[in-house]
């Protein structure tokens, strides 16, 4: 079997919803990354055979075969096609996957896998609410609902049902948040996301200037406004603090085969060590990732000791939490630059995001494995092994 690399990952930094990048077309964003990967790497970009977008809510401004439109606002030839697709919140991770999959079958050389979201302009769950205010019904079937009787699915609930089970209290998932802000904190100021972020022109009331920060980023946050912000449940645990911010943004990958890097002098970053998805229980949904990754090491024939750094997406502070515990994981060596808490979840782009930030990671730790995971829609997880080199 061919081997996949990585040469390239990049992504923008992120905007909160309503924010810097809310005036920006999500096909714009995703020409911008595109353009980036163009521009970063010298070869003839015409060699690439495919690009692969994840995207989640495709509505309104992303649909039409969203990575096509982004495609054809780049400056990459019109000659490439793209596909756009939705494995939910792991939709770039999967592109990422397919991408790799695709080089190491041998029937394509050059793939750019991308990921793109404006949670601003195309709402989250936007698209199953218009088509049920239309009387037109929710994507629950007959069968389905026969299957699981008064069940939505939520993603919520899952994260509320994780902390019970494993026993988390709210202080653990303020704490963990708080956290997640001084490491993205302290990753901006050192400059450690520098080479991942690709700067986006935007529109202010002072005129035209550069994005190029994470947004979200709680500079001044401590442990007590943290703690003071209300549940979303009466009852619960878990509030907008230690969940995932609404996010806008859009990430890049570029993966090659063996040939490829020799045809047109390029230089990997990370080559491909093991690629798995994995799905369990849709209820409690947000857990798979802990099952996934057992899975996947077991497969791959590593320990979690041999994992230098580990990006598990933050979609709710106890899903890296049960994480780390039930694989007796190394807290220092998780989301090491911060995590969704305090950068973004912008939904589909979120996993090609993250690939750029786990590389960087490696790069300054001199690690040599790094390790990508995140809970899904429908209890699936996504797991990326990458070595780097």
């Amino acid at each position: 079997m061919a081997t996949a690399y990585i040469v390239d990952a990049v992504r923008t930094a992120g905007g909160r919803r309503g924010g810097r990048l809310a005036g920006v077309h999500p096909v714009d964003l995703g020409a911008a990354v595109f353009d980036a990967i163009a521009d970063r790497n010298d070869f003839d970009t015409s060699v690439i055979e495919d690009v692969i977008t994840g995207c989640v809510s495709q509505g309104g401004q992303q649909t039409m075969d969203l990575g096509r439109n982004a495609v054809l606002a780049s400056k990459l030839p019109d000659s490439i096609p793209a596909v756009t697709i939705d494995r939910q919140c792991g939709s770039s991770q999967q592109a990422v996957m397919f991408a790799a999959q695709a080089v190491m079958s041998g029937t394509q050389d050059v793939v750019l896998a991308s990921g793109i979201e404006s949670m601003t302009r195309v709402p989250m769950g936007s698209v199953a609410t218009l088509f049920m205010k239309e009387g037109l019904g929710n994507y629950k079937s007959p069968r389905l609902e026969e299957k699981y009787p008064g069940i939505m699915f939520s993603q919520f609930m899952g994260a509320e049902m994780i902390v019970k089970k494993h026993g988390f209290t709210k202080a653990d998932l303020d704490a963990f948040a708080l956290e997640s802000h001084r490491r993205a904190k302290a990753a901006t100021e050192a400059g450690l996301f520098d080479r991942e972020i690709v700067p986006v022109e935007i529109e202010t009331a002072d005129g035209k200037e550069w994005h190029k920060a994470d947004e979200g980023i709680r500079h001044d946050a401590t442990l007590e406004s943290i703690a003071g912000v209300k549940l979303l449940q009466e009852g619960g645990t878990i509030t907008a603090a230690t969940s995932s911010q609404i996010c806008d943004g859009a990430s890049a990958v570029l993966v090659v085969s063996e040939q490829a890097l020799k045809d047109h002098g390029l230089t990997p970053r990370a080559r491909i060590h093991h690629l798995s998805v994995t799905a369990g229980d849709p209820v409690i949904m947000l857990e798979e990732p802990l099952f996934a990754t057992e899975k996947a090491l077991k497969k791959a024939g590593l320990k979690i000791g041999d994992i230098d750094a580990y990006e598990v997406n933050e979609a709710f502070a106890p899903v890296p939490l049960a994480w780390l515990k039930y694989l007796d994981a190394d807290p220092a060596r998780l989301n090491v630059h911060g995590g969704a808490i305090a950068l973004g979840h912008p939904l589909g782009a979120t996993g090609a995001k993250l690939m750029a930030t786990l590389l960087g990671v490696l790069d300054a730790r001199g690690g040599k494995y790094g390790l990508q995971t995140m809970c899904e829609g429908g209890g699936q997880a996504n797991v990326t092994i990458v070595e780097r080199l």
